[in-house]
């Protein structure tokens, strides 16, 4: 047996879903149960460290400045007062 859940959206909210929904052909409650199976595959356990969540790209960018690292201020001032 199915269980029914009532909830209550603010008016913004509601229209966004609807709109989302029609967008992919189906029914809000399809796209509510959607985001709640997704909510429910999130691990529950909090990365201790924000970097965590980044890890995978850490090192994987090519700046070909030797001393970003070191003088990194230095380079970002540098690089704003050439935008300005």
């Amino acid at each position: 047996m199915e269980d029914q859940l009532t909830i209550r959206f603010p008016r913004e909210l509601s229209k966004a879903l609807k709109a989302k929904a029609a967008r992919m052909q189906r029914k809000p409650s399809e796209v509510v149960r959607m985001a709640v199976a997704e909510f429910l595959q999130m691990s529950d356990e909090p990365s201790d460290f924000p970097s965590k969540r980044v890890q995978h790209l850490i090192g994987s960018l090519e700046t070909r400045v030797p001393d970003l690292a070191v003088r990194h201020r230095e380079h970002l001032l540098n690089k704003l007062r050439r935008v300005r």
